[in-house]
């Protein structure tokens, strides 16, 4: 099955070096968290395609897969349109002046390129496995279903909260993200588990290595350019930010806690 991987790392390296060029011309490195999602499940595309059999198995994480990464696309475009380069991406640029343009290539658009064929690892067992759909499989269908609608649902929250002019200045604490802070990332990240259970459903523990899927996206989104980052430096700026955090899981949804302490 190398050959198939390599074909799924080809494509997203295709797809990372088509909005590299993109980026050069709007000036706007953040272009590739558009097509972050489209890069991963593009993979799993080729696999789908390339393997000698297509199974039922298959079918369903490509579909699950691409309704999450068709979907997420198209918000972040739509959230992201006519609004430059995030202000992540502009403190990464000021950093790695001059030729900036060329560094992005390998700074961001290369890494990001692995990273997607990285976290698209469950597809490949999955997709090539020719066990029937079992009990293991459907749980991980619909905990994959569960995160994408979580993570569509927290989504579309927090733009009618920032579409109300009376929301200026205030902290989004309502629907779910009463409970957590960060719904859309605890959604994000029930899709990727749901889709390794799904590998091993299929491939037994000859598919337990894809596990470095969600334990990257977990980590990403939890410690590097997820809730570290977006939390940084936010308590400073907006004090009402600190209570909420105070009162409200980071991740895992839970109860609205009394306490004033920080989890």
């Amino acid at each position: 099955m190398v050959h198939v991987s390599l074909g799924g790392l080809a494509l997203t390296a295709l797809l990372a070096f088509a909005t590299w060029v993109a980026s050069l011309v709007r000036h706007d490195a953040s272009l590739i968290d558009r097509m972050w999602p489209l890069c991963i499940v593009g993979a799993g595309v080729v696999y789908f395609v390339l393997l000698p059999a297509q199974t039922l198995r298959g079918l369903c994480m490509a579909v699950v897969g691409t309704a999450w990464a068709v979907r997420l696309c198209l918000y972040i475009t739509w959230r992201n349109w006519g609004h430059g380069e995030d202000r992540r991406y502009q403190a990464i640029r000021a950093r790695n002046q001059p030729n900036f343009g060329f560094r992005s290539l390998y700074l961001v658009f290369a890494l990001q390129a692995v990273l997607a064929w990285t976290v698209s690892a469950p597809f490949l067992p999955g997709m090539a496995a020719l066990r029937p759909l079992g009990a293991l499989d459907l749980l991980g269908m619909a905990l994959a279903l569960f995160g994408t609608f979580f993570e569509a649902i927290g989504d579309a929250q927090m733009a009618r909260f920032k579409a109300d002019p009376k929301s200026k200045d205030q902290v989004m604490d309502r629907g779910l993200w009463r409970y957590t802070r960060h719904p859309n990332y605890f959604g994000e990240c029930c899709v990727w588990w749901g889709l390794w259970l799904m590998a091993i459903g299929g491939a037994g523990w000859d598919g337990a290595w894809s596990v470095v899927s969600p334990l990257l996206m977990t980590f990403l989104l939890l410690k590097v350019s997820g809730v570290r980052m977006l939390e940084g430096d936010i308590g400073e700026r907006r004090p009402a930010y600190r209570e909420y955090i105070a009162r409200t899981n980071a991740f895992i949804p839970g109860p609205v806690r009394s306490s004033r302490k920080t989890p």
